[in-house]
């Protein structure tokens, strides 16, 4: 059932893309490149110290204050008690509400986080977001949360900045 969220949440997306390309310009469009860090919490935080991660996100305006767009990037689990390091890949949908052109913003990405290096696939991938934005950067608080298989809760409360290129 959860792939079937993720199916329909990423069409929706992509379908919301595909009918607004010919409006996409440097003034409503860019791609964001970031760096994140957090600290493991709930089951994550029995066999993991800490995360360090790259975001990579393609963002569209459809109003002034609302962006959607797409998300992926990596997220690395520095392993602790004698467990081996993992990661996640996120392929996700995002929106993010903007309250005024430089300021508070909250978002949320949600897709399907993959893991690396272990046995579980993955699952359900959730990251809503508060920050600070201004034309050229993010500053935000994030909670991440993949529910993975087996019952498997990959949480991690932390922080990250993103830099906006322009199309």
């Amino acid at each position: 059932m959860k792939k079937v969220i993720l199916v329909f949440a990423l069409f929706i997306v992509g379908t919301t893309f595909a009918q607004e390309v010919d409006d996409i310009t440097s003034k409503n469009s860019w791609l964001k490149i970031g760096l994140n860090t957090g600290l493991p919490i709930g089951d994550s935080d029995e066999f993991a110290s800490a995360t360090l991660g790259l975001d990579l996100k393609g963002q569209f305006l459809v109003t002034p204050n609302f962006g959607i767009g797409v998300a992926t990037g990596y997220t690395h689990f520095f392993a602790k008690d004698g467990a081996d390091d993992f990661g996640i890949v996120p392929i996700a949908g995002f929106a993010r509400y903007y309250f005024q052109p430089k300021g508070l913003f909250v978002g949320a990405d949600f897709g399907y986080g993959f893991l690396t290096n272990v046995d579980n696939e993955g699952g359900l991938y959730v990251n809503p977001q508060i920050g600070y934005h201004n034309e050229d950067w993010n500053l935000f608080a994030y909670y991440q949360n993949t529910f993975a298989e087996n019952d498997v809760d990959i949480q991690v409360l932390g922080i990250g900045a993103t830099y906006n290129l322009r199309f």
